[in-house]
């Protein structure tokens, strides 16, 4: 926070003498008065440059000290700066004024015609230094219109902001008690609650003891934090159920999979009996490995169980993620093993349906690389050429005495996802939908 040095004043008064008019004296012929007069005329003119510069001085020191509440930036610093240099000019201006009219009695009787054309031309020179002192502090003051005007936009954020913070801690001190009374005990929501309360002196102790910036920066932290305390609070209830919900759920899917995960033997059995080992030597473990991750899943919603019964709520969500993903995988693997199975059934009674499709996805691909050329591009035509001497290989595979249908289906698959990836490539190039 920018300190802000206290500048000269500006002398309160002027001297009585400086505006007094009147008294008795003697006249002493036309032209000494009417030098008298004119003295007396520049000396109410520099008066009143010398208040107006005085009242100008004291409402930009006002916003220069609104500046310096709120702003530490280096225009603020060098604002401060420049009004300390107009100050010290002030002071000048304001000096040779005052030297001015002390050196002349302007109400002495026999004034000189010569010292009152000399008063008037001191009083006129002084004049003329305070208004251009005041044209420069004008200019000054026209120039802080930017950070006043954001000192004073922060000003007025200040007080609705400490307001809201305070609301927003007691909103969520009653969202805790009231779940509190369902027997929940939101500890961790507690603990963060209080972790506020320190926050909340600072507050309370002003913008004066810790600046503007940072109260700001603190009430709207204030109100965020104490905004997610009360909105988990107000959705502990629901993630009660949830967890409830899906510590069930995962119980029977673990429960069912370990039923699966029984019936895999038989379908590796079918599958050792009437094809080649290559067919299905990697489904080998899903058996024990299904097995393995049931227990495992089990034992996991077990201590999430336990998280949940101590309302550890992070813990029980994280674990029942560990559940759900071995379930899943063990899920899959399961799967596997029936699809295979199914599968490989399909294309031993009758692989052309097979062959037909893959052909097709290659006579497609071909279709749109000639679209409108009369030679495909190399980089669409050799990717395709590839992928019908590769599916030739896949179909003459199949004349052996022990085909490896698994192999075949595998090939096939990957020849139309080639095929796939040259349709979007051209596709793309040619600005049409991928």
């Amino acid at each position: 926070m920018l300190t802000l040095v206290t500048l000269p004043l500006l002398a309160a008064l002027v001297l009585p003498a400086a505006f007094a008019g009147g008294g008795t004296r003697r006249w002493f012929g036309g032209r000494a008065e009417s030098q008298r007069a004119e003295a007396q005329a520049a000396k109410d003119a520099a008066a009143a440059a010398f208040y107006e510069l005085d009242t100008a001085q004291r409402d930009l020191r006002i916003s220069i000290e609104t500046i310096v509440a709120v702003d530490d930036s280096p225009a603020a610093r060098r604002a401060v700066s420049d009004f300390e240099a107009l100050g010290r000019r002030i002071d000048e201006a304001s000096g040779k004024y005052i030297e001015a009219v002390d050196a002349h009695d302007l109400d002495r009787d026999e004034l000189e015609a010569s010292v009152a054309t000399r008063a008037r031309a001191e009083l006129t020179a002084a004049k003329d230094q305070l208004g251009r002192v005041k044209q420069d502090l004008d200019r000054f003051g026209q120039g802080l219109a930017p950070l006043l005007g954001k000192a004073e936009t922060q000003l007025a954020r200040l007080a609705p902001a400490v307001e809201r913070a305070r609301q927003a801690l007691l909103a969520a001190s009653n969202a805790l008690d009231d779940v509190r009374k369902t027997g929940l005990r939101a500890d961790d929501l507690a603990g963060r609650l209080a972790a506020l309360g320190p926050e909340l002196t600072k507050l309370n102790q002003g913008a004066g003891q810790h600046g503007v910036p940072e109260t700001l920066e603190r009430a709207e932290r204030v109100s965020r934090e104490a905004g997610a305390v009360r909105a988990e609070a107000e959705r502990l209830p629901e993630r009660a159920a949830e967890t409830d919900h899906r510590l069930v759920s995962l119980r029977t899917r673990a429960q069912a999979l370990t039923t699966r995960a029984g019936q895999v033997e038989p379908v590796l059995s079918e599958l050792r009996r009437r094809f080649s080992a290559a067919c299905w030597q990697d489904l080998q473990h899903v058996p024990e490995q299904a097995a393995e991750n049931v227990r495992q899943a089990e034992l996991k919603l077990k201590e999430a169980q336990a998280a949940r019964d101590a309302q550890r709520w992070p813990d029980a969500t994280s674990l029942l993620s560990t559940v759900r993903a071995l379930l899943n995988g063990t899920d899959e693997a399961v799967s596997a093993a029936g699809d295979r199975l199914r599968r490989l059934n399909a294309v031993s009674k009758d692989p052309q349906q097979e062959i037909d499709r893959t052909r097709f996805a290659i006579r497609d691909a071909q279709r749109l690389a000639m679209a409108g050329r009369n030679t495909p591009d190399p980089r669409h035509a050799r990717p395709l050429d590839d992928s019908v001497a590769r599916l030739e290989r896949a179909v003459a595979a199949l004349e052996g005495r022990h085909p490896d249908y698994w192999h075949f289906l595998t090939e096939t698959e990957a020849v139309r996802a080639t095929a796939a990836r040259v349709v979007s490539q051209i596709r793309e190039e040619r600005g049409g939908p991928v």
